[in-house]
């Protein structure tokens, strides 16, 4: 039988006798399309902050046709809230303007998303059985007479949602992306972590927009709005810059204040976070709910970014491996090569013992870098890390710099990412696998590996802060130890001493304190104290090292010898120079006897020992010693190599300090330009070459020149060293010395204050570099006739090196000569001689009767006895200087030249003119011939005759060579000059 149906006025079905199946379809009225509105589930936030032109450009990309725009960035920079306030916007600006908003975080909930559209815009079939609902919404945006649509899909980070057929539309074997329509009278915007997938979905990574953090201004006015009055602190600032300027990690720490206030705000809070790893790890996952956050994303930070971790291990182990290895390296300047390491050997994390040849000498135990390889190919290694790079960048977890060998990540993403593991049991593992790659990768202090350790040091700064488990503790000892030398080697003493000091302590407990390796630590340890100018401490320290190398490894071992040069070298800094070249005679004749006469260490021996003698004035001694070192390097080494080089440096020194400026400058200069061509222009023994080669200009009166060189090295060391590193201070005040012998005191003064305050920071106030650099300005102060702030200066120099060095330490002696001078120069003669006469004493018994320094006080006597008037004692030390200064240092030395001077003078005070006309005269003429005519040093000699004639009644002839010199100031010292001024000053008078 068919089936029946009857139409009348009597509605529904109708049936007569029937004896088959009957079929029925009821249509409900259709119907009304409604008007265009936004789906947007979250309201428009009072609090939000506009960030730059992401907006605009969102804005600006949406006005074109078929438009897809991703906001890509890590979890909680803002991305969300940029999409909800743009949808916002267009809401209320383009009200013909469909807004959809689909959550895409599951597949279910984008199913639930277009479900969502569809009942909004009333689809005709959508409850149908078997309806295709993101079938029919495609349809339906795709017909342009429906009108503009933006559809917002957010948090679509799962790749599978969208392009693997199973977890799309899986009845229809079409993955989710194809529902996505490229409707000319639509746009998609896409919030997601993912920057591959938002590739993939807008088609080019032209059309991604990367949210980072919040500049600093915009992460202020987020914490201002969200904590009002308590925001009004002068933390804020480094409240938000603690937060990596992270818009939900300043919500929920705001949200926390305010929980907790008044017992809580900003300051409690930064000071909470910065108290500990584990206070900031509670800090940060704290969940301060979020109205404009989906329900089922957390608030916290932390959690926030897990959830990233937890599926990139699902789906890339290897990369959430890489990510939690990084996460302990500090978070910038991570190096790729040392990530790239693909296993570790045994023999690298051992250590191998070295010794270092210097004038002050090093020995150490150090890393080896070589490693080996795995049993995948390199291709198959470089492939697999590329491809785990290639997903953490994806997921804004890491980034590259421009060339793309370092990577960097927000330090709170590193946190996270550590806390992730802790909560797996897994931090120990790559906090070991860490320190054995940098361990593995950082070599030795010495200047050759200072490119490598330089890019790698922050990272062995982050592992000094880590406590590792008890198996790693030599492997950690071993980095801090290199760690330590290579701090040391740039003058950053106070790290070098906390390394070096925590690597002796490992090593000591788990090696024992006479162990190699412990030795070796505790002696770069005591260099460390040593350049602290804490010399007793590391006298004791050397001491012990050389007794136990003794014990163990014999009395002419040659690290035993080596410990025996270091004491040796401490000693010479106390200025015992006898107990320092006993060690160094006893170093050097063991060395020539167990490895030959001319053996490197040997010649190294040789040369300390020459340095003491050169410090105890021993010239002749000291040249000899210095002349041989050198011959036998040319000969055993080349004309060229480093070793030959610092020998005829020394060499040059010795003539430095004979006053033969000629020889020293032409060796300084051919040392120069060795260097520049064999270890470059920048090489810190090339700028010591240059300073030194600026001294001998300086001491011969030609300032320019030094100037010039001096300001090269002062600028490349603050480029190359940092502008606080120990040798860049040094060649400033080496720049200040030579304003000062210009009479450029404004520019000294400036010069010689920098160098004293951060020597003051960087080294302490009692270190003799910054004892130096105050007695410098108190040198600056007295020849500006600033007698009060000198001797405020001068006493405290004393003072203090007095008890941190000894009152009979040669550089305490100097601070009392200079303190001595600061008396004369405000003519209080009494207590001048007082401080005079104990220098004198201390340093005949120190260093000798004819010492060059005992033979400057007796001269600084005698001026004093002459301002007193107490002609015969000034005249009789006057003498005994000039002498043996003539016996020690040549008739023709600089300094003999002073004192010959000094007893003219005394002979002038007397009236005596005829004498002191026939000193002076012999003063002036070999000055022009061993200094030069326009030598600062002879025109004082011609200002002293020219005084002498006139006061002997040779007007004429006085005038004439005070006119010469005159002219001769103006043109060497500049018009503005004391001397120049002092020179005119006379021709005006005796003109007159």
């Amino acid at each position: 039988m068919h089936s029946i149906s009857f139409g009348s006025g009597n509605q529904g079905l109708q049936v007569g006798h029937n004896y088959g199946s009957i079929n029925t379809e009821f249509h409900l009225p259709l119907e009304t399309p409604p008007q265009p509105f936004a789906t947007i589930p979250f309201s428009r936030d009072l609090d939000f902050v506009n960030r730059g032109d992401i907006l605009d450009q969102i804005d600006e990309r949406c006005s074109k046709p078929a438009a897809r725009v991703a906001l890509v960035g890590l979890g909680g920079v803002g991305k969300s809230q940029l999409a909800i306030e743009f949808a916002h916007r267009i809401d209320a600006e383009q009200p013909d303007t469909w807004v959809f908003w689909v959550h895409a975080g599951t597949q279910a909930r984008v199913e639930e998303g277009f479900r969502t559209i569809a009942d909004a815009i009333k689809l005709p079939g959508r409850n149908q059985a078997k309806a295709n609902i993101p079938q029919l919404v495609y349809h339906w945006l795709s017909n342009e007479r429906n009108g503009r649509w933006i559809m917002i899909l957010d948090s679509a980070d799962d790749r599978d949602i969208f392009y693997d057929p199973t977890s799309g539309d899986a009845r229809n074997g079409r993955p989710f992306a194809t529902y996505l329509p490229q409707s000319r009278n639509g746009s998609i915007i896409i919030t997601t972590r993912n920057q591959d997938l938002a590739s993939w979905l807008t088609g080019h990574r032209q059309n991604i927009i990367e949210v980072g953090p919040m500049a600093r201004t915009d992460a202020l006015t987020l914490l201002e709005k969200k904590l009002g009055s308590l925001a009004d602190t002068d933390m804020a600032d480094d409240l938000v810059q603690a937060l990596d300027f992270v818009p939900l990690a300043i919500s929920q720490a705001a949200a926390y204040i305010q929980a907790r206030a008044p017992r809580s705000s900003p300051e409690k809070y930064l000071a909470e976070f910065r108290e500990s790893e584990c206070k900031k790890g509670r800090l940060l996952e704290y969940d301060g709910g979020d109205l404009r956050r989906d329900g089922g994303a957390s608030n916290a930070i932390l959690t926030t970014w897990q959830i990233s971790f937890d599926y990139i291990r699902s789906k890339q182990p290897s990369a959430a491996d890489l990510l939690s290895l990084m996460s302990f390296f500090d978070r910038q300047g991570i190096p790729g090569w040392v990530l790239n390491i693909p296993r570790i050997s045994k023999e690298a994390m051992q250590g191998r013992s070295q010794n270092k040849d210097s004038t002050l000498e090093l020995d150490d135990s150090s890393s080896a870098t070589d490693d080996d390889t795995d049993d995948g190919t390199d291709d198959d290694i470089d492939s697999g890390f590329e491809d785990d790079v290639a997903m953490l960048r994806d997921y804004c977890l890491i980034t590259t710099n421009e060339v793309g060998d370092e990577f960097e990540m927000h330090g709170l993403v590193q946190l996270s990412t550590r806390r992730w593991l802790e909560a797996f049991g897994r931090e120990e593992v790559f906090k070991k696998q860490y320190i054995e790659r940098l361990t593995a990768s950082f070599p030795t202090g010495q200047y050759e590996n200072w490119a490598t350790c330089r890019s790698l040091f922050a990272h062995v700064q982050v592992a000094f802060g880590y406590q590792p488990s008890e198996d790693t503790l030599e492997i950690w000892a071993t980095l801090l130890h290199n760690g330590g030398w290579y701090a040391w080697s740039q003058g950053v003493y106070e790290v070098a001493q906390q390394m070096l000091g925590k690597a002796r302590k490992v090593r000591k407990r788990r090696l024992g304190k006479d162990d190699m390796a412990t030795l070796a630590s505790t002696s770069i340890f005591a260099m460390v104290l040593s350049n602290q100018g804490r010399w007793e401490e590391a006298k004791k320290l050397f001491v012990q090292v050389m007794e136990t190398r003794k014990t163990k490894l014999g009395a002419d071992h040659p690290s035993t010898l080596t410990s025996m040069a270091n004491l040796a070298s401490t000693f010479c800094n106390q200025g015992r120079w006898e107990e320092a070249e006993k060690l160094e005679v006893q170093v050097m004749e063991t060395r020539k006897t167990k490895l030959g006469a001319d053996h490197p260490s040997t010649m190294t021996s040789m040369a300390n020992l020459a340095s003491t003698y050169r410090n105890q004035g021993r010239w002749e001694e000291a040249e000899k010693l210095e002349v041989q070192v050198m011959e036998t390097r040319k000969t055993k080494l080349g004309a060229d190599h480093p070793s030959t080089l610092t020998s005829m440096a020394n060499l040059a020194s010795t003539f430095w300090n004979q006053g033969r400026w000629e020889e020293a400058e032409k060796l300084f200069v051919q040392v120069m330009e060795t260097r520049k061509t064999k270890l470059g222009a920048d090489h810190p023994s090339t700028l010591t070459s240059m300073a030194n080669l600026a001294s001998t200009y300086r001491n011969q009166g030609r300032w320019e020149e030094a100037e010039k060189l001096e300001v090269q090295v002062m600028e490349t060391r603050k480029t190359k060293l940092g502008a606080d590193h120990p040798d860049t201070l040094t060649s400033m005040a080496n720049l200040a010395s030579t304003f000062w012998n210009q009479g450029r005191w404004e520019e000294a003064e400036k010069l010689f204050v920098q160098v004293m305050e951060t020597s003051k920071t960087k080294l302490g106030a009692d270190h003799p570099s910054t004892l130096t650099s105050m007695a410098n300005l108190a040198s600056t102060y007295r020849n500006q006739g600033r007698w009060k702030k000198a001797e405020k200066l001068d006493v405290q120099v004393m003072e203090t090196s007095k008890t941190k060095l000894g009152a009979d330490h040669p550089d305490t002696l100097t601070s009392m000569a200079n303190l001595a001078s600061t008396f004369w120069n405000q003519g209080r003669w009494e207590e001048a001689e007082k401080l005079d006469v104990q220098v004198m004493e201390s340093r005949k018994t120190k260093l000798g009767a004819d010492h060059p320094d005992t033979l400057t006080s007796m001269a600084n006597l005698a001026s004093t006895y002459r301002n007193q008037g107490r002609w015969e004692e000034a005249e009789k030390l006057f003498v005994q200087v000039m002498e043996t200064r003539k016996t020690k240092l040549g008739a023709d030395h600089p300094s003999t030249l002073t004192s010959m001077a000094n007893l003219a003078s005394t002979f002038w005070n007397q009236g005596r003119w005829e004498e002191a006309e026939k000193l002076f005269v012999q003063v002036m003429e070999t000055s022009k011939t061993k200094l030069g005519a326009d030598h600062p040093d002879t025109l004082l000699s011609m200002n002293n005759l020219a005084f002498t004639w006139k006061d002997h009644g040779r007007h004429s002839d006085a005038i004439a060579l005070m006119e010469e010199c005159s002219q001769a100031r103006q043109r060497v010292l500049g018009a503005g000059h004391p001397d120049t001024l002092s020179s005119l000053a006379a021709i005006a008078e005796w003109s007159s």
